[in-house]
């Protein structure tokens, strides 16, 4: 639903003369307080006082009508599109993952397609005993872990999300990411403001820990806990005793067959696995192809982009990138950080191959058992696993998703084909015919999230899942017929 001028400048007007009459002559309310130091609106030294400040700042937000939550919304959006390009630069500068130019994809795809309140209508049930009346209540402070791949994409998408369910959040990012992370609440914060909202419905802690994270799940004041990351973040939530919507880690197999379109495949496959250089968990990481198109499939791979190396390139490259190669079923190894999320041409460079800057993918031939089908890499490369047909790839995938539920992709014309590897996956995206980040709303329909819960059910996380339902029932009134 959308808000027009005249409704825009009529709330902004009443807003004004709310804070007029309301403001106490000692100073302003605890609620509407920046932080000190500089740092920022929101960002506190300790996870103490950066829950205390959401908490005054929801009991605000309570008092204020949900035709002002919207507009704070929207302005949280504008500011943001102000600044996408920023956004992407400081994120790229600070954790050294990924690239701008796919950043502001990202960004720009969170602040148009991240529902807001109109996600969360009411719903009405009349009949002769009368009415009932189901309304989306808030959680009130939730505690929000976000990673240092997606950092201010996930505050973004988290933040409207939460404030559209009528709730504060406090913020424990990836310490790669802590000044992006305090720029974006900061950023996001003063927009809030700007319309009349409180300045603190966003916090977080200057310096990130693990130990700080801790804490924060821990909070007595913390009613939910929302976690984007990997498995170690994921259990250490799930053992605070609080409820929790946990996004946890993927490792998306892309399965071609023999009746796809195998240019458009091979299109889809390059620009979806080398998307912001493959840290984002949604996008390909195995490409599965049935043997007697897979070389056809490679050849139009290298038209978008991909360098394909060979068998002595493919142990130099994981001497490089593998820490630690998986011991068994059950263990996924340790990749090498220093290689998350860098340039495709870097690694080719770094393994001796004199790679030009427009290369975005490394695809190579791999074994079902080799490190770098089993794990899951965050970078620009490509293994292209081979096999017999059609039914032995959906199997395949279905092992080597390793049951994170996640993401899948499948490049098919048979309709058939299509029906079964979506029900055999059971993953919370299933993409059909496109690159990967289709199923987030770019180039796809529906709406996008960055915190996708697998883990916990969720999926695609909205302000549905940031609010509890209330029923308020009426006995026997309340019917016109």
């Amino acid at each position: 639903m959308s808000i027009s001028k005249d409704q825009i400048a009529e709330i902004v007007e009443r807003v004004a003369r709310r804070i007029a009459s309301e403001q106490p002559a000692a100073g302003p309310v605890v609620a509407d307080k920046p932080s000190s130091g500089g740092r920022g609106v929101g960002i506190y030294d300790t996870v103490e006082e950066a829950v205390s400040a959401a908490k005054a700042s929801f009991h605000t937000l309570d008092t204020h009508p949900l035709a002002e939550r919207k507009l704070m919304i929207e302005a949280m959006r504008n500011a943001a599109r102000q600044d996408i390009e920023t956004l992407a630069r400081i994120a790229v500068e600070e954790t050294g993952l990924g690239r701008v130019a796919d950043k502001i994809l990202k960004n720009t795809l969170v602040v148009e397609k991240t529902p807001g309140v109109e996600i969360i209508e009411p719903k009405a049930f009349t009949g002769d005993d009368g009415i009932a009346l189901m309304e989306r209540a808030p959680y009130g402070v939730i505690g929000s872990i976000t990673p240092c791949t997606n950092p201010t994409e996930t505050v973004i998408c988290n933040a409207i999300g939460m404030i559209a369910g009528g709730n504060a959040v406090v913020f424990n990012a990836h310490p790669a990411a802590k000044n992006t992370t305090a720029h974006v609440i900061n950023l996001l914060n003063q927009a809030i403001i700007s319309v009349g909202g409180p300045a603190n419905l966003l916090t977080a802690v200057a310096n990130p820990t693990v130990e700080s994270a801790g804490e924060l799940m821990r909070h007595k004041d913390i009613r939910l806990l929302v976690v984007t990351g990997g498995p170690a973040v994921v259990k250490a939530a799930m053992n605070s005793g609080k409820k929790v919507i946990a996004a946890g880690p993927g490792n998306p197999p892309v399965v071609v067959d023999e009746t796809a379109n195998l240019e458009d495949a091979a299109k889809h496959v390059v620009d979806g696995a080398s998307f912001d250089n493959n840290i984002v968990c949604v996008v390909e990481k195995v490409l599965i192809c049935v043997d007697k198109v897979a070389d056809d499939l490679k050849r139009h791979m290298k038209k978008f982009g991909a360098y394909e190396i060979n068998a002595s390139q493919v142990k130099k490259l994981e001497k490089l990138v593998v820490e630690r190669a998986p011991s068994g079923p059950g263990d996924h190894g340790v990749i090498n950080k220093k290689w998350v999320g860098k340039d495709a041409w870097k690694i080719l460079r770094a393994i001796g191959v004199d790679a030009s800057e427009d290369i975005r993918l490394v695809v190579f031939d791999a074994e079902k058992g080799d490190p770098l089908v089993v794990m899951e890499q965050l970078m620009p490369i490509l293994p292209l696993v081979r096999v017999a047909d059609v039914d032995e790839g959906v199997s395949f995938a279905k092992i080597i998703e390793h049951g994170f539920g996640h993401t899948a992709v499948m490049h098919s014309t048979n309709v058939d084909n299509l029906s079964k590897m979506a029900r055999v996956i059971n993953t919370s995206i299933f993409v059909k015919n496109g690159p990967s980040f289709a199923g987030l709303g770019w180039g796809g329909e529906g709406y996008t999230s960055f915190s996708i819960a697998s883990p916990t059910g969720e999926g695609l996380t909205t302000a549905l899942n940031f609010t509890r339902e209330r029923r308020c029932t009426l006995k026997d009134r309340f019917r016109i017929i």
